[in-house]
C-alpha cells in the first residue's frame, strides 16, 4: 500500500526456509519461503494494515498524511531476515514480487520497521537496521539480550523483555513452594538468553535445577529423544520451558508416544496462549506468563471481510484461503477443488480468526501506532503536519525514546531507555472444562511498576496437573522441621539436603532453617529443640528433702545443746561441773547452739543479706566454740600446773583471761569477716559453667582470699587445741576431758579436710548440702566428745558425781 510515508513491516509468515542454486560455481544461494503457513503471524501482518487504515481515517493523528506499508516474511529465519532488513535499508519491494528485486531501482528507505516476531531474526535484522538509525519495533521479541543498546541502538518492543518474564517466573515458582524443577528451552537467542536468565533469578529465589536441556525443531531426532527420556526419568514434577511455539509442540508430540509421569508445565508467553497446544492433555493444568489480553475494537470485520477475489489480490491471502478451504481459487491445482464461493471465512475456526484473546495482536497494534505517533512528533505541529517535510530515521528514533500515548482500547505506550515497555503480564492457567476441553484462563496478574514484593498477586484458584486442587510437591529434599538444620549433600545442588538436629544449646524455630542459633545465655532448648526456655534455676530450697533432713538435724542439735545446758544449769553445783570450767561450758554450749543455727542459713534462695550472714555466722560461731575449747584444754594444762608444789600460774589464767582470750580469738575472726565484707562481700551468683541446662543459683565467694581467710583461722585455731590437747591427754583421770577435747578436735580437723575436696567436686545444690552437713557434723562431734560423758555421769551416774570420787585415789595416782 503506497502513502505519503512507508513502513516497513516484518512477520513469521511461514515456519521454514529453503535455499536453492542453480550451480553451486556462478549461482548464490537464495533464500526462499517455504513450509506451512503460520495463520498467527498472518494475522499480524493484518493488524498492521488494519493499524495503518485505522490511523489514516484519525484527524488528530497526522492529519492530511497517509502512511503506507511494505509487509514482508522472515519465515522465522535468520538468512530470509537479513535479506529482508538490507531490502528495507535500500528502499526496494516485497520480495513476493515475482520480478528479481535486485534489479529494482532503489527507493527510498523506510523510516520504521514494525517486527520481527521472534527473537533470532530480530537480532540480525536489527545490527543491519541500527547501522542506519532505521528505528525497529517488534511486537514479540522478548530476547533480554536486545535491551542492550551498544548492539541494538535502535531497536524497541512493545512487549516486555524475558528479563521481566524470567523474574515473574522465579517468583512465581518460590511462590508455590517449588524447589526441585527441570528446565526446557528452545535451543535459540530466545530460548537460551530467557533461560539464562530464568536461571540466575531463580538461584538467586533458593531454586534448584534438576536439569537443563536444550532443542530445536531443526535438530537430529536423536537430540529430540534425549531431551524427552530426561524429562521421563527426572524426579521433578515441575517443568519451566522456554520454547518457542514451533518447539513445543515437537517435543510435546515426542513425549506423547510414551507419556511421562504427571509434570506441572510452566510456560512462557511464546506458547502458553497458544491454543494449538490445547490438544496436549499431558498439559492440563499448566500455568504462566503471558502479555494482557485485549479486545481492539473493528479488527474482527475487518479481518473477516474478504472474500474470493479479494484473496486473489495478494499471493499470500490466496496460499491462507486454499490451505483453510482445501480449494484452489485459480482452478484445479494439485487435484483440489476449485473454489465455488461458498466458503464462509466466518466459520473458520484458526488462528487467524480467534478474536477471544488479542494478546500478541495488541502488541502489532501499539507498535504501529508508536512509529505514527513519532513520524507526527517529527513532521507535524499543534495543528498541522508538512506532507513534503524530508527528515532521517535518526529523527523518528530520537522521538520514539519520548513518546507516551493510550492506544484507542486503553493501552499505554510508552518505552524506558532501554526501549522496552513497563512489564504487565497475566499468569494464565489452563483449566479442564466439563467437557473434557481445555481453556485459558487468567489467574493472576504481575506487575514490575510496582513495589518489589508487590509485583505478583493471585486472583483466582489453579487448577494444577491432572486437574488437581492441590499444588503440587516438588522438592528434592523435604522440609526440615523446626529442630533442626539443613545440611547439602555432598556433590549435590543445595536443595538436596540432609536435616540435621541442632547441636546441644542450639535450636531453629523456622523450617528448612540453614544454621542453628544458641540460646541465650540463660535459657536452654526444649526437647524439640525448636524454642528456648528458661532454664530452671537450681538451689537448696526449703522443700527440698535434703534440706528437710539436715534442717531437722540442725533444730535437733540447736534443742539438744539447750536442754545439756539446762541440765548443767541445774547442776551447776556439782562438782563435775565446778571441775570442768562451768563458764567456759555454758560458753561453748552457747556457741555450739549457735553453730547448729547458723547452717539453716545456708538453705533456700540466696540473697544479699544471706550470703553475707552464711558465711561470716558460720566463721564467728566456729571460731568462738574453738576458742572456747582452747580455753578449757589450756585451763585443763594450767590446773595441773597449779597442783605443783609452789606453783601459782592460775592467776594468771583465772577467769578473766579465759574470758579475755576467747574474747581476743573471736573478736579477730570478727574484723576477718569485716574486712571481706567490705572489700569484695559474698553476693548471689548464677552458675551458668557448671551445667549446662540448669543455673545454679549459689553465693559467690566474692574474695576467695576472704573465704580462705576465714577457713584457716578456724583450721589454725582447731589445729592449736588439737596440738594442746594431744599433750594433755595422759593426765590424771580427773581432769580427762583433755582426752575428750583431744577427740572432738581429732573429728572436727577429719570432717574439714575432707569437706575441702567434696565441697569443690560436689555438683550444684550439693555443694551446699555438703557444707551444712560439714557444719553440723563438726558441731556434732565436738558436742557428742566434750558433753555426752559428763552428762552420762550426772544422769546415769550421779554416785560418780562426787569430790571424793573426782579427788580420790586418781588423785593420789597423780602424785
Amino acid at each position: 500500500m503506497n502513502g505519503s510515508f512507508l513502513i516497513g513491516g516484518i512477520f513469521s509468515i511461514h515456519i521454514n526456509t529453503r535455499s536453492e542454486q542453480t550451480t553451486y560455481t556462478r549461482q548464490p544461494l537464495k533464500p526462499q519461503c517455504s513450509g506451512s503457513m503460520n495463520f498467527r503471524g498472518l494475522r499480524f501482518a493484518r493488524v498492521m494494515e488494519f493499524t495503518i487504515h485505522e490511523i489514516n481515517n484519525r484527524t488528530d493523528l497526522l492529519p492530511g498524511i497517509t502512511l503506507g506499508y511494505q509487509i514482508h516474511d522472515s519465515c522465522a529465519a535468520v538468512p530470509m531476515a537479513t535479506k529482508v532488513g538490507f531490502q528495507f535499508a535500500n528502499g526496494v519491494d516485497p520480495f513476493f514480487n515475482d520480478t528479481d528485486s535486485c534489479s529494482k531501482s532503489a527507493a527510498a528507505a523506510v523510516p520504521a520497521v514494525v517486527g520481527d516476531s521472534n527473537s533470532t531474526p530480530s537480532m540480525s535484522m536489527a545490527r543491519i537496521l541500527g547501522l542506519l538509525g532505521i528505528p525497529q519495533v517488534s511486537h514479540y521479541a522478548t530476547c533480554a539480550c536486545l535491551s542492550d543498546k551498544r548492539q541494538y541502538p535502535a531497536f524497541f518492543r512493545t512487549v516486555p523483555s524475558d528479563q521481566h518474564q524470567a523474574a515473574a517466573l522465579a517468583k512465581m515458582v518460590k511462590h508455590f513452594g517449588w524447589t526441585w524443577i527441570g528446565a526446557v528451552r528452545s535451543d535459540s537467542d530466545y530460548g537460551n538468553y530467557g533461560m539464562a536468565s530464568f536461571l540466575k533469578a531463580a538461584q538467586e529465589e533458593g531454586i534448584c535445577v534438576e536439569y537443563s536441556e536444550s532443542y530445536y525443531r531443526t535438530q537430529p531426532r536423536s537430540k529430540l529423544e534425549r531431551v524427552a527420556n530426561v524429562i521421563r526419568r527426572s524426579t521433578a514434577r515441575v517443568i519451566v520451558a522456554f520454547l518457542s511455539s514451533g518447539d513445543i509442540k515437537t517435543l510435546l508430540e515426542e513425549l506423547t508416544k510414551q507419556a511421562p509421569p504427571p509434570l506441572q508445565w510452566i510456560g512462557s508467553e511464546a506458547w502458553i496462549t497458544d491454543a494449538d497446544m490445547l490438544r496436549f492433555n499431558m498439559c492440563a493444568g499448566a500455568i504462566g506468563f503471558a502479555v494482557p489480553s485485549s479486545v481492539i475494537p473493528g479488527l474482527r470485520e475487518f479481518l473477516l471481510d474478504l472474500s474470493p477475489a479479494q484473496a486473489l489480490t495478494s499471493p499470500l491471502l490466496t496460499e491462507f484461503w486454499e490451505s483453510s478451504f482445501s480449494c484452489s481459487l485459480k482452478g484445479s491445482s494439485g487435484g483440489a477443488r476449485k473454489c465455488d464461493g461458498s466458503e464462509d471465512i466466518r466459520a473458520l475456526q484458526n488462528p487467524y480468526t480467534d478474536m477471544s484473546q488479542l494478546r500478541e495482536t495488541n502488541m502489532v497494534y501499539k507498535a504501529t501506532y508508536a512509529i505514527a505517533h513519532a513520524i507526527h512528533g517529527v513532521i507535524c505541529n499543534d495543528t498541522q503536519c508538512d506532507k513534503s517535510a524530508k527528515f532521517t530515521p535518526w529523527q523518528v528514533l530520537d522521538q520514539l525514546k519520548t513518546v507516551n500515548f493510550t492506544t484507542n482500547n486503553g493501552f499505554q505506550v510508552t518505552f524506558d531507555s532501554y526501549g522496552d515497555p513497563v512489564a504487565v503480564y497475566e499468569l494464565i492457567n489452563w483449566q479442564v472444562n466439563k467437557d473434557g476441553t481445555m481453556s485459558f484462563v487468567t489467574v493472576g496478574n504481575y506487575d514490575s511498576s510496582k513495589s518489589r514484593g508487590q509485583e505478583f498477586s493471585m486472583s483466582r484458584d489453579i487448577s494444577w496437573m491432572g486437574g488437581q486442587s492441590e499444588v503440587p510437591v516438588s522438592v528434592c529434599s523435604e522440609s526440615c522441621p523446626p529442630g533442626t538444620r539443613k545440611a547439602v549433600q555432598k556433590g549435590k545442588p543445595v536443595c538436596c539436603y540432609d536435616c540435621i538436629p541442632c547441636a546441644e544449646g542450639e535450636i531453629s524455630n523456622k523450617t528448612d532453617s540453614l544454621n542453628c542459633e544458641h540460646c541465650p545465655p540463660e535459657f536452654w532448648p526444649n526437647t524439640q529443640r525448636d524454642a528456648c526456655l528458661p532454664k530452671p534455676v537450681e538451689f537448696l530450697s526449703w522443700d527440698d528433702t535434703l534440706s528437710i533432713i539436715l534442717t531437722v538435724f540442725s533444730i535437733a542439735g540447736a534443742f539438744i545443746a539447750v536442754c545439756v545446758a539446762g541440765v548443767f544449769y541445774k547442776h551447776r553445783t556439782s562438782p563435775m561441773i565446778k571441775a570442768n570450767n562451768s563458764e567456759l561450758s555454758f560458753l561453748l554450749l552457747f556457741s555450739l547452739t549457735l553453730c547448729f543455727l547458723c547452717s539453716l542459713t545456708f538453705i533456700g534462695r540466696p540473697s544479699e543479706w544471706s550470703c553475707m550472714l552464711r558465711h561470716t555466722a558460720f566463721g564467728i560461731t566456729f571460731v568462738l566454740c574453738i576458742s572456747c575449747v582452747l580455753g578449757k584444754t589450756i585451763v585443763v594444762l594450767m590446773a595441773f600446773r597449779a597442783t605443783l608444789p609452789g606453783s601459782d600460774v592460775m592467776k594468771w589464767f583465772g577467769p578473766p583471761q579465759q574470758r579475755l582470750s576467747v574474747l581476743t580469738f573471736t573478736l579477730i575472726q570478727v574484723l576477718i569477716c569485716v574486712l571481706w565484707l567490705t572489700i569484695s562481700p559474698p553476693l548471689p551468683f548464677k552458675n551458668l559453667k557448671q551445667y549446662k541446662e540448669r543455673i545454679i543459683l549459689e553465693c559467690g565467694l566474692g574474695s576467695a582470699i576472704g573465704f580462705w581467710a576465714v577457713l584457716g583461722y578456724i583450721g589454725f585455731l582447731a589445729l592449736l587445741c588439737f596440738i594442746l590437747a594431744f599433750l594433755a591427754r595422759k593426765l590424771p583421770d580427773n581432769f580427762n576431758e583433755a582426752k575428750f577435747i583431744t577427740f572432738s578436735m581429732l573429728i572436727f580437723c577429719a570432717v574439714w579436710v575432707t569437706f575441702i575436696p567434696a565441697y569443690v567436686s560436689s555438683p550444684g545444690k550439693f555443694t551446699v548440702a555438703v557444707e551444712i552437713f560439714a557444719i553440723l557434723a563438726s558441731s556434732f562431734g565436738l558436742f557428742t566428745c566434750i558433753f555426752a560423758p559428763k552428762c552420762f555421769i550426772i544422769i546415769f551416774r550421779p554416785e560418780q558425781n562426787t569430790k571424793k570420787h573426782l579427788m580420790g585415789k586418781t588423785a593420789s595416782k597423780a602424785f
